[in-house]
């Protein structure tokens, strides 16, 4: 029986683990999940005379990008800034912890070294140039979403250092630099940065692992949520989530589901089947450096049929042939079996795939990254 997002937001909250990993296709209920979640640990009050409370909870999801949008000057075309709805969170970041710094060092850390974003005084908007120290510099650029991206989530990770850092160093409450981090109970973070280049994407999970480690000494609780199987698969090792036998105290990881009534299932994943997105990246980089290079042959076809069965396994399909396309599922079935059979002989040999046969391999890889079997 399904749950609602309100249940599985208790569900989450109710537990004792330190750290709750969720993988789920995009439209899934992510970002949904993620407000269900705040307004859970810290609903807003409606009351004037209720003296606002100290952070209980830090998220950030696709609504925190909402808080920035751009004006292109369609008029002139020349000066294209990103401008800032002022509310308590910009406000707190930028005007009163100060945070200009980290969140430049960090946006040119994972972009580029010469994309420098302009702040005005009051922190109502930023122009970005690059800046190359000659008659190079270009300013007023309209940057890329991906970078756009990048920046903001860049505002959020300086704050969340900051309280992690100021948690961590000082014990006692008296001997911090600002109180206002002093009830933080949890922390949700909903797909961050996935248009970042692999690279740069593990590493952002690698430096994301190393806070979560970090907080969870001062008590501090983490859910996070993520589309990208490369991410999961690094957080998943980086955090360790499967040692001391944690499986057998309750799930740490879960594949979020909808329901075909509307509903969800927060589904426990743990040991083995966590590991198999390591797995499906290596398989589905072999297959792509085979149909680039024109090399596809019997093996590969083999390494297709591993990489559905791996997929169903993990999304709990009963029979991998569920995820071929419906149209033509039996031929492109037959294909597969042809030349990926286990109980082939030596005098059974297969003659090698023709040009139309490789292309089944690249036709049956493209469904099942583009119709969000597996999504990066």
């Amino acid at each position: 029986m399904g749950q609602s997002l309100t249940d599985i937001a208790r569900t989450l909250h109710n537990t004792d683990k330190k750290v709750q990993l969720i993988y789920a296709f995009n439209g899934v209920g992510k970002t949904r999940l993620s407000r269900e979640f705040k307004e859970l640990v810290s609903p807003k009050s409606h009351d004037a005379e209720v003296e606002e409370s100290k952070i209980k909870v830090l998220y950030y999801n696709a609504f925190t990008e909402d808080l920035f949008y751009w004006d292109n000057d369609l008029d002139a075309d020349s000066t294209r800034k990103l401008k800032i709805q002022s509310n308590g969170f910009t406000d707190w970041v930028l005007k009163e912890q100060g945070q200009e710094a980290n969140i430049t060092k960090f946006f040119q850390h994972y972009t580029n070294d010469k994309l420098t974003p302009n702040f005005e005084n009051d922190y109502s908007e930023i122009s970005f140039s690059i800046e190359t120290g000659d008659e190079n510099s270009i300013d007023n650029i309209k940057i890329s979403k991906g970078e756009e991206s990048c920046f903001i989530w860049c505002v959020f990770f300086s704050i969340l250092k900051q309280a992690i850092d100021v948690l961590t160093e000082h014990a006692e409450p008296e001997e911090r630099e600002t109180n206002l981090f002093d009830d933080l109970e949890y922390i949700f973070i909903d797909d961050p940065v996935s248009s970042l280049d692999e690279n740069h994407l593990i590493e952002l999970a690698v430096n994301i692992a190393e806070l979560v480690n970090k907080g969870k000494k001062v008590g501090l609780k983490f859910v996070l949520t993520t589309h990208n199987p490369l991410f999961y698969n690094v957080l998943y090792s980086e955090l360790n989530l499967n040692s001391d036998n944690t499986e057998k105290k309750g799930y740490c990881c879960f594949l979020l589901k909808k329901m075909d009534d509307g509903m969800f299932e927060l589904e426990g994943k743990q040991g083995d089947s966590n590991k198999a997105f390591s797995y499906h990246i290596h398989i589905k980089n072999i297959i792509e450096d085979a149909l680039e290079s024109g090399n596809v042959s019997k093996y590969h076809f083999m390494l297709l049929r591993n990489l559905y069965e791996k997929t169903a396994c993990f999304l709990d399909y009963p029979k991998w042939t569920y995820l071929l396309p419906q149209d033509g599922r039996e031929n492109y079935y037959k294909r597969i079996m042809h030349f990926s059979s286990h109980s082939s002989l030596s005098n059974e040999e297969v003659a090698e795939p023709t040009g139309p046969e490789k292309e089944t391999v690249r036709i049956l890889l493209r469904h099942l990254v583009e119709n969000n079997y597996y999504t990066e």
